[in-house]
C-alpha cells in the first residue's frame, strides 16, 4: 500500500491523543507512577490492532504513519490469507521448485528453523496442514478423523523445508507442506518497526499488536527510570491481570487459548496445536515469554504453551536471557522463571 492510499484510508482512524500517563497506563492495567504526556497511535493490520505509545513528540504522528506503512507491507508479504503474498507463493510452488526470496524473509525462515530445533519441535511454522485439519483456519474448531489428522501430520515438520543460503531459496521436500507465520509474524513486524525507531533515534517507545505481542525501548517519563508497565491478561477473566512486567529494551508475548477453543469429551481443545503429536496442547492456561526481540518472544510463548512447565524451565535454564511466566490449568498462581522481582509483579486477585 503506498503512502497516499495509507493516509486516505488510515489516518482518519488513527487514535492520536496526548494523554496523561494515568489514563495511558490504565489501558495496560496498572497504576501510574506520576503524570506524563503520551502520544498513542493505532492501526488495524494482521487481524489485530497495532498501537504505538511514546512520550509526546510533535513528529510522533509522522513516525506512526511510516511504521504503519511498513506493517502493511509486511502483512502483504507474510499473510496466508492473500494468494499473491510471498508466503502463499512459496506454499503454492516450493514443492515443485526452489523459490528465491528476499534477504530479510529468508533470514526469518532461518530463525524459525533454529527456534524449532531449540524448542524440541514445539514451535513449527509448518503446522498449517494441522491448523486446517482441526478447523482453526476458519475459526471453526472440530476434531478431525484419525485419517485426516495423520495425513496432515505427515506434511508437518521443518525437516521437510530445505533452505539454501547460497541461493537464498526455499524448497519443500514433501508435497503439501504449508508455512504459516501466524505464531511469529506480529513479533517480526514489531522488530522491524523498532529498527526504524532506532534509526530515528527514538529513545523511549512501546508498541504492541493486540496486547499479546509487545516490544519496548527505554522507559516512560515519570516511571522513575523503570521500564514500561505491561499487564498480562488473565486467561479466564478479561477484567483481571495475571501479572505486570516492567519492560525495558526487551519484548514480551503471551499465548493462551482464551477465545479459540471448543469442548470435546469434557476436554477444552484450543487452537494452539502441538506439531509433534498433531493434537491441541493441554495443561497450560497461559504462557508468556520475555526475550530480546518480539519475534523470539512470539515464538517462545507458543513453544512454552506447548512444552508445559518443566520443559519451559529446562529451556530457560539453557537460555538465561529468556524469562517466562506460566499459568497451569489447575493453578491460580503463575510460575515465574528467570525474572527478578523488580521486573515482575504477580497479581493473585484484583
Amino acid at each position: 500500500m503506498n503512502r497516499r492510499a495509507f493516509k486516505a484510508t488510515c489516518l482518519p482512524g488513527l487514535v492520536q491523543q496526548v494523554l496523561p500517563e494515568s489514563l495511558a497506563l490504565r489501558h495496560q492495567g496498572v497504576a501510574p507512577h506520576r503524570p506524563a504526556r503520551l502520544l498513542r497511535c493505532s492501526h488495524q493490520a494482521m487481524a489485530t490492532v497495532f498501537e504505538l505509545i511514546l512520550p509526546w513528540q510533535i513528529q510522533g504522528s509522522r513516525w506512526a504513519c511510516q511504521l504503519f506503512d511498513l506493517i502493511d507491507e509486511l502483512e502483504a508479504q507474510l499473510t496466508v490469507y492473500r494468494d499473491d503474498s510471498d508466503v502463499s507463493r512459496i506454499n503454492q510452488f516450493a514443492a515443485k521448485e526452489a523459490i528465491e526470496v528476499e534477504t530479510r524473509l529468508f533470514e526469518l525462515f532461518e530463525r524459525c528453523e533454529q527456534l524449532t530445533r531449540e524448542t524440541w519441535g514445539a514451535f513449527d511454522i509448518t503446522a498449517g496442514p494441522l491448523i486446517r485439519a482441526w478447523g482453526f483456519w476458519k475459526r471453526k474448531g472440530e476434531v478431525p478423523t484419525p485419517s485426516e489428522r495423520q495425513q496432515a501430520w505427515q506434511r508437518v515438520g521443518m525437516h521437510r523445508v530445505i533452505l539454501d543460503r547460497s541461493r537464498r531459496s526455499i524448497r519443500f521436500a514433501t508435497q503439501g507442506v504449508e508455512l504459516n507465520l501466524g505464531s511469529i509474524g506480529k513479533g517480526y513486524a514489531l522488530d522491524r518497526c523498532f529498527e526504524v525507531l532506532r534509526e530515528m533515534e527514538v529513545s523511549a517507545a512501546l508498541m504492541h499488536a493486540g496486547g499479546s505481542s509487545v516490544r519496548a525501548v527505554g522507559h516512560p517519563l515519570g516511571a522513575g527510570g523503570r521500564g514500561w508497565p505491561v499487564g498480562i491478561r488473565h486467561p479466564w477473566d478479561a477484567q483481571r491481570r495475571l501479572a505486570i512486567v516492567r519492560l525495558r529494551d526487551r519484548a514480551l508475548a503471551t499465548s493462551a487459548a482464551t477465545y479459540q477453543y471448543f469442548e470435546y469429551n469434557r476436554r477444552k481443545l484450543g487452537h494452539l496445536l502441538d506439531p509433534r503429536s498433531g493434537w491441541p496442547a493441554e495443561g497450560v492456561a497461559s504462557a508468556t515469554a520475555i526475550a530480546r526481540t518480539a519475534a523470539e518472544a512470539d515464538a517462545l510463548a507458543t513453544a512454552f504453551y506447548v512444552l508445559g512447565l518443566e520443559k519451559t524451565r529446562r529451556y530457560c535454564a539453557l537460555h538465561p536471557d529468556v524469562g517466562a511466566i506460566v499459568l497451569l490449568d489447575d493453578s491460580e498462581v503463575p510460575v515465574v522463571i528467570n525474572l527478578p522481582e523488580s521486573e515482575v509483579q504477580v497479581l493473585t486477585s484484583n
